[in-house]
């Protein structure tokens, strides 16, 4: 993938948490589940542009997953009656003008559909991939481990379209709620054995390159597995409206030139000051895990 400056919507991202100095990353959460390989296609898609670094889309109109609908597509969700800690079949389609199932799909990131859930605290997060049936409804099972508004996010990209969508839509699960607070930003976290560092620097408005680097147990790592087509993945969710932000590194497997691990490297942008969750995946020792970061860009938010 030629990964180049990426913009979602109304927000403008190049490749994987630019958040740097200006912001810190703090907070973790463990391994997760690998799901099993769909065919596919080039590592382009999931809302972003692949030209180079500086180009994007037009930024007019609202950002990524803050609606149900846009660009003639619809998430229609068909489970419900979800409990926390209770296993769910979650089960949804997406639906055309005319409200007819859509089933034209081609792959993103080697995925037809990528589905992420997050409560509206920011907690609670998960990436899935559900599949499809003939009628074009998608499931995929799921257990949302705690109670309250829970922001679903189905991120996809149709056959013969340049450009992926992203809609969202709150689910409620019931159950005892308890808000779980932000946790405060910092340059590092831990995900078991591993630490990741960033460097770099964030300022609003312009392109920024970040450094990510992944060590286990103080030793770095240089063995980095792809996952999804690339060494590593970034969702970030903007605090207050859940504004959906997917991006990717620089470069990819194979390129001749991206190395796997320690480091690597992204460029972002964001638009305006703000505090972000950051979702890093990452594969090592055949073992994904998801590495949770609080950023603060441009000094406004916790």
């Amino acid at each position: 993938m030629n990964t180049a400056a990426v913009k979602l919507g109304g927000l403008v991202l190049v490749v994987v948490a630019v958040f740097g100095a200006a912001y810190g990353i703090g907070n973790v959460v463990g391994p997760v589940a690998e799901p099993a390989p769909v065919a596919a296609a080039e590592h382009e898609g999931m809302g972003e542009t692949t030209s180079g670094h500086g180009d994007s889309h037009d930024a007019a109109g609202p950002p990524k997953g803050l609606q149900v609908s846009e660009g003639g597509v619809t998430l229609d969700v068909l489970t419900h009656g979800l409990v926390a800690g209770t296993p769910a079949d979650f089960a949804f389609r997406i639906l055309d003008d005319e409200g007819h199932a859509v089933t034209d799909f081609q792959p993103t990131h080697d995925k037809l559909m990528h589905l992420v859930v997050a409560r509206r605290d920011l907690s609670g997060f998960q990436h899935v991939h559900p599949e499809m049936a003939a009628d074009g409804t998608w499931r995929v099972p799921i257990t949302f481990p705690a109670a309250g508004d829970v922001r679903v996010f189905a991120d996809f990209q149709r056959e013969g379209e340049d450009e992926g969508h992203t809609l969202g839509i709150d689910v409620p699960v019931d159950g005892a709620y308890t808000a779980t607070p932000l946790p405060p930003a910092a340059l590092t976290a831990a995900v078991g054995e591993y630490r990741v560092t960033l460097s770099g620097k964030l300022t609003p408005g312009t392109t920024s390159k970040l450094t990510l680097s992944v060590d286990k147990g103080g030793v770095p790592v240089t063995d980095l597995q792809p996952y999804l087509a690339a060494y590593g993945h970034l969702i970030a969710l903007r605090q207050g409206d859940l504004a959906y932000l997917h991006v990717h590194p620089d470069g990819e497997p194979g390129d001749g030139t991206t190395k796997p691990g320690p480091n690597i490297v992204f460029y972002a942008e964001v638009p305006t000051a703000g505090t972000y969750r950051l979702y890093l995946d990452f594969k090592h020792g055949d073992v994904v895990r998801t590495a949770e970061f609080t950023a603060v860009a441009g000094g406004h938010g916790h």
